[in-house]
């Protein structure tokens, strides 16, 4: 049978946007075919934490995104939030896992209340309908009882919630160190071969 290396990633309004383009970057860098969902929210963040200017056609932000991270038009594909004919939008053709990163305290609540009136909601739908694998980063804080009810919702039903806290264990020394552990944490549970930091226990002199 063949590998599925097919995998939706949702980025959405919280702060985080570095923790998004490295697992992009992570997932390109081994032949994961993506299927991108931008959120118009997440193209404010994006501009005003990484100063990337994301156009809002799909196709535009396609060709960008291609160019940042040199990979070809088949292996990065970006789908605007209507575009209910796209694979994602689908249990018959929607990739089994799916990352929502960083993912909204609203995104997070509109998931765990079945709602689908975005490409990125209807896609977390698909992937929990059919028994995938969903993974979802927020990044509030502090957090409300509401929000703890919807992770706990969502946990009940088997998504992985995940939420960017990263350790200091490894004594990070810049911010890319901390948002590589994330990352990690992200791909170990994706089932992907990570290398950006050492394992509990491991690297060490005895």
């Amino acid at each position: 049978m063949k590998t599925d290396n097919r995998i939706t990633v949702a980025i959405t309004g919280a702060s985080g946007a570095p923790y998004a383009l490295r697992l992009l970057q992570c997932l390109l860098d081994q032949d994961q075919q993506v299927m991108l969902l931008i959120s118009s929210a997440a193209r404010v963040v994006l501009a005003t934490e990484q100063g990337m200017q994301i156009p809002a056609a799909p196709d535009k932000a396609a060709a960008m995104l291609c160019e940042h991270f040199s990979v070809g038009a088949e292996q990065l594909k970006v789908y605007g939030k209507e575009e209910w004919f796209s694979p994602v939008a689908s249990g018959s053709a929607a990739p089994a896992k799916m990352v929502v990163c960083p993912c909204s305290t609203s995104t997070l609540s509109s998931i765990a209340h079945g709602s689908s009136n975005t490409l990125i909601e209807r896609a977390a739908d698909v992937v929990l309908k059919e028994r995938g694998q969903l993974i979802l980063v927020p990044r509030e804080s502090p957090l409300s009882t509401i929000h703890l009810q919807n992770m706990l919702q969502l946990s009940q039903q088997g998504v992985t919630i995940m939420p960017a806290a990263p350790g200091f264990y490894h004594q990070p020394e810049s911010i890319d160190d901390l948002i590589d552990f994330m990352v990690a944490r992200m791909l170990d549970h994706l089932g992907l071969e990570q290398r950006l930091v050492s394992r509990w226990g491991y690297g060490k002199e005895s």
